[in-house]
């Protein structure tokens, strides 16, 4: 059975000592003897030393032991009768016939044997360097690779002890002075052995060690094996490094971090310091050049990385431009993809020229440099340079191989940034060149809209904002999100924008104007190869100065909030409706009171979700949380714009992967004594009543010169009131920027302007109307309609004469009883 090896054998454990009279008996028996056959002393002194041979199992040729030289293995038999096999040596004593015979176990001497066979052989071999420690690190033994390998010096200290880790691990000193210490073993500790030369290269060593033991069992050294490994951590390394490039840096669409991200991976583990500087053409996303003559102004560097601390105040920093550098045969192989190494800092300076500046882009103590140029589809993206100043080996060509590797596929990707910084940007005019003014401000409202794009991956969304002037001093609030990201986002976005602008100008209400967009959304969906992705949510609001209510709307879109003037937010509890392009389902309208200065805000998904972030959305903590921001910015006093800020600013250092949309309104009131209205039965009185009325109230608002237009449009719009309405009719004066008149009644025929022939006895009654106003039109309600009319009350109708000069020629100038001739005989008489 072996022999355990938790202590390193003695060569003398458990040797036997016997002596043998000329008679071949037995006169001494050592304790040792005893111990390994079983018999005491008494029982074979004096007995035949024959008596103790078991029957012979080996021959000298075959013995398996390998016995040592002057003696031979015996089978000796033990007390319980089992052999026991032992190396016996027999020596003669001076003066006496008696025989020593000194044995020893046979397991002893074979471990014995193999253990001097196999330090022998490490210590002989040439394939790799072994060798011995003693307890102050000096070489006590070696191998040949050793000597050869120049690490024997007089004084017996080995460069070994002063090798570095490659991990940070401690130098080799460390690890021997570790294994000697706990006896525990270190095995593939990667350190990096200095050249013994200038100029040659440093070499990757795999360290193995062990501790070393005396006959005692005591630890008196250390065995180090070491494996020239530089090859293979070089190429693992490379492998691990052009992994990197690929996955991580090459992911990005951002230039700026794209940059970073090289430097980070380059430092430390090309070099102490890496910067990165890219053409200006290439950060707006334009197209940079093909070929470079030297530097001029147009390079800049973004990105910069220093493995021990800060980046040096004296060195050229971040977003400075490059100093001119002189064109020069090394910019063609830049632009070939060859890679730059200067090993003398004096080659890197004079490739630099000689502008004072170029001395802030030489870093202090540096050794050597290595650089390469961005090139990607023929273009040239910009530079990036690495740059050794602590480590004193230089650049070789695997350096050299590995930084290409990297920079080919760092350009690509630096590339693919570039170009969509360029598309990116151009979605991102597009869109806003199809919102509407950030600002805009009307009788009902006064508005400010913030746009913020999405960033990333997910490109420019379709939200969009407005704020539509409707009939009557009233204002459409309208926010809407398209479903998906990119230029097909933004021209739907444009559509659905194009469409409730015209559908607001038909005065339609909530309820009516959603479902007409929701018929579009569907056939833009049956337009496209893609239906599922086309559709949009929308809320669409319209707000009355006159009797302060807001009516909404929506379409899977959030509740806006209203904050009040005392500075209390709240959500309008709003049917949410179903998504635009889902077809078939209603919308209900939903009225609410806003008081005059309250601000109404209106926003996309994007906002709650990134004002909201972190937040539980759950239990009511986001919206919660969105309610406090408002009620915060909402200051008395403070400008929409300043709200805006304070709403938006926070967000805009956040990633955003959807577009952030707000529309903020602070409502208006019109003065209860701007507006006047009376109701008359449908009886032909009620035309001169109306005129006698109306003219009345000009005179009280000092628009007397505006008597005489108004009331022809009162007797025009009341007349056919009479004639093809029954109900009540009711007229309305509000004054503001424009004097506006609107007659109601409980028909729904829709009112035609139609140019009347000569032959005509009517017809001539809207065309006069849309003569003496600005602006003319009729709306629908619940119930019946309403025509309204604008004039302007600046510059200001002096006399009757200026408006009958601003009738057609071919109008006569009765025109009462132009107006007389489209009501019927009966009612004509009466009036």
């Amino acid at each position: 059975m072996p022999v355990p090896r938790s202590t390193p054998p003695v060569p003398l454990n458990g040797a036997v000592t016997v002596v043998i009279d000329g008679q071949g008996r037995l006169t001494h028996w050592s304790r040792a003897a005893a111990e390994l056959l079983g018999y005491p002393g008494s029982e074979v002194l004096g007995t035949s030393a024959r008596a103790l041979l078991g029957p012979r199992r080996y021959s000298r040729a075959d013995e398996p032991y390998g016995g040592a030289p002057g003696g031979r293995v015996l089978a000796l038999t033990h007390r319980d009768g089992h052999p026991v096999d032992v190396w016996v040596r027999l020596l003669g004593m001076s003066g006496s016939p008696d025989v020593l015979a000194f044995g020893l176990p046979a397991l002893t001497l074979s471990a014995w044997s193999d253990d001097t066979a196999l330090g022998r052989t490490l210590l002989t071999q040439d394939a790799w360097q072994m060798a011995v420690h003693d307890l102050d690190l000096r070489v006590r033994d070696s191998s040949p690779a050793v000597t050869r390998a120049g690490r024997l010096s007089e004084d017996g200290r080995d460069p070994l002890c002063a090798m570095p880790g490659v991990e940070g691990s401690g130098t080799g000193a460390d690890l021997l002075a570790q294994v000697m210490e706990t006896g525990v073993p270190v095995v593939d500790a990667s350190g990096v052995l200095r050249a013994p030369r200038p100029g040659q290269p440093d070499l990757i060593y795999s360290m193995t060690a062990a501790p070393v033991h005396d006959l005692w069992g005591r630890t008196n050294g250390a065995l180090t094996s070491l494996v020239d490994v530089t090859e293979r951590y070089r190429s693992m390394r490379r492998l691990d490094l052009v992994y990197r490039a690929s996955r991580s840096i090459s992911e990005s669409l951002d230039v700026d971090r794209t940059a970073q991200d090289l430097v980070d991976l380059l430092v430390p583990s090309l070099g102490d310091l890496a910067t990165v500087e890219i053409a200006d053409a290439t950060l707006r996303g334009d197209e940079p050049p093909r070929s470079v003559e030297g530097v001029h102004g147009d390079f800049r560097r973004i990105a910069v990385k220093h493995a021990h601390g800060p980046w040096p105040p004296d060195q050229l920093q971040p977003g400075e431009l490059l100093p001119p550098i002189p064109d020069q045969l090394g910019f063609r192989g830049l632009e070939r993809g060859e890679v730059l190494v200067a090993n003398d800092p004096g080659e890197y300076v004079a490739f630099l020229g000689g502008d004072p500046g170029a001395a802030r882009m030489v870093p202090e103590g540096m050794r050597a440099s290595i650089g390469a140029a961005l090139v990607a589809r023929g273009l040239v993206l910009g530079y990036v340079q690495v740059y050794r100043t602590r480590r004193p080996y230089a650049f070789d060509g695997q350096d050299a191989k590995l930084l290409k590797e990297i920079v080919t596929r760092v350009a690509l990707g630096m590339d693919n940034a570039r170009r969509y910084t360029r598309e990116h940007r151009m979605a991102v005019l597009l869109q806003n060149s199809l919102l509407p003014p950030v600002s805009s401000s009307t009788a009902a409202t006064e508005t400010t809209g913030i746009y913020l794009s999405a960033e990333g991956d997910a490109g420019v969304g379709g939200d969009w904002f407005d704020a539509v002037p409707l009939s009557s001093l009233r204002t459409a609030l309208v926010v809407g999100d398209v479903i998906g990201h990119g230029l097909g986002a933004s021209a739907t976005m444009a559509r659905l924008r194009t469409a409730v602008q015209t559908l607001a100008e038909l005065d339609l209400a909530p309820d009516e104007l959603l479902p007409r967009l929701d018929d579009l959304v569907q056939r833009m969906a049956e337009e496209s190869d893609h239906p599922d992705t086309v559709g949009a949510s929308c809320l669409y609001a319209v707000y009355d100065p006159i009797d302060q209510l807001c009516r909404l709307a929506g379409a899977g879109h959030p509740a806006p909030a209203v904050v009040h003037p005392d500075g209390t937010a709240r959500f309008i509890d709003v049917s949410p409706g179903p998504t635009l392009g889902v077809g078939g389902m209603p919308f209900e309208v939903t009225e609410v009171r806003i008081p005059p200065g309250s601000v109404l805000a209106l926003f996309s998904n994007g906002f709650l979700e990134a004002a909201s972030h972190g937040a539980d959305r759950t239990n009511g903590d986001a919206e919660a949380d969105v309610l406090a921001r408002l009620s915060r910015a909402c200051k008395p006093g403070r400008t929409l714009e300043a709200i805006g800020r304070d709403l938006a600013g926070p967000l805009r250092s956040t990633p955003r992967t959807d577009d952030i949309t707000i529309l903020l309104a602070r409502t208006r009131a019109v003065p209860a004594d701007r507006t006047a209205q009376w109701q008359f039965p449908p009886e032909p009185a009620a035309v001169a009543q109306a005129r006698e009325l109306v003219t009345e109230q000009l005179g009280r608002w000092g628009l007397a010169d505006l008597a005489f237009a108004t009331e022809l449009v009162v007797s025009e719009l009341v007349t056919n009131a009479l004639r093809y309405a029954d109900g009540p009719i009711g007229v309305r004066l509000v004054k503001d920027r424009v004097l506006i008149c609107e007659v109601t009644d409980s028909s729904n025929s829709q009112p035609r302007l139609r140019q009347a022939r000569d032959t005509d006895e009517g017809g001539r009654g809207l065309f006069l109307v849309a003569q003496v106003t600005t602006h003319w039109g009729s709306r629908y309600g619940i119930s019946g309609k309403t025509v309204w009319t604008e004039q302007a009350i600046e510059p200001a109708v002096e006399s009757e004469n200026e408006v009958r000069n601003a009738l057609p020629d071919e109008v006569p100038n009765e025109v009462p009883n132009e107006v007389l001739n489209e009501v019927p005989n009966e009612v004509r008489r009466e009036a």
